[in-house]
């Protein structure tokens, strides 16, 4: 894991007693004040490697703010994107002794850092904490079920489609559901998403944006007809 140290540039130390994410646990107040202070906040500029896939897993993360890019190296040395982070969300399972996967932040971001070792112990000690440290795998479980789904047997469009509408639903929590879709990733990292090769996704959002489904405008796209979109996507 890149474990980086606050005289970094890109890596800064935060009060560690500030808030925490948007779904970090809350407990009672004893085990609030132990995970704050067994945690510290580093902020971190984007396009900057958080862990890497295979290294010593001796840290979990709770993201505070920004997005963070998730990625595994397949076999021929091709990267498959396999999700997307955002505010509230935890990186890494406590009981993993190797980082299953690669964090890279696609934004400015503020991270909250847990010693695993201590973590997994508060959460032997704490059965509301661990439910509620589960319920977010839960979640992330069926995030993947769903990516599994989109790579299954579809078409390029269907793909684009299905995975803008996914998108605003990831931020929805954060911003309400609006027509507006952030987009901080590449449209390379939009096609290691889907399967796809980056002058697809190109020309499939182009064609959408033709047929006045979406716009694309600076950093996303607009959503114009939600119910053409969600055809386009197969739903």
């Amino acid at each position: 894991m890149l474990d980086l140290a606050p005289s970094s540039p890109c890596a800064r130390q935060l009060d560690p007693h500030q808030g925490m994410g948007r779904q970090a646990p809350v407990c009672d107040g004893h085990v609030d004040l132990e995970l704050a202070e067994m945690s510290r906040q580093i902020r971190l500029c984007a396009k900057t490697t958080v862990f890497a896939e295979g290294a010593r897993a001796d840290a979990v993360w709770s993201l505070d703010s920004g997005s963070v890019l998730l990625s595994k190296l397949l076999r021929d040395g091709r990267r498959q994107v396999i999700g997307i982070a955002v505010s509230g969300d935890f990186l890494g399972l406590p009981m993993q002794s190797a980082n299953g996967f690669t964090a890279t932040t696609l934004t400015p971001v503020v991270l909250r850092r847990f010693d695993r070792v201590r973590f997994a112990d508060l959460l032997n000690r704490t059965p509301d904490l661990m439910r509620q440290v589960f319920e977010t795998f839960s979640q992330e479980l069926v995030l993947a079920q769903d990516h599994m789904l989109l790579l299954g047997r579809r078409s390029a469009e269907e793909k684009v489609a299905a995975f803008l509408l996914h998108l605003r639903d990831r931020w929805a929590p954060l911003q309400g559901l609006t027509s507006r879709i952030d987009l901080p990733m590449t449209r390379q990292d939009i096609g290691d998403y889907l399967g796809l090769t980056l002058e697809t996704v190109s020309r499939t959002m182009t064609k959408l944006a033709q047929r006045k489904i979406i716009a694309v405008i600076p950093d996303g796209v607009r959503i114009l007809d939600a119910e053409r979109l969600a055809r386009a996507a197969g739903l």
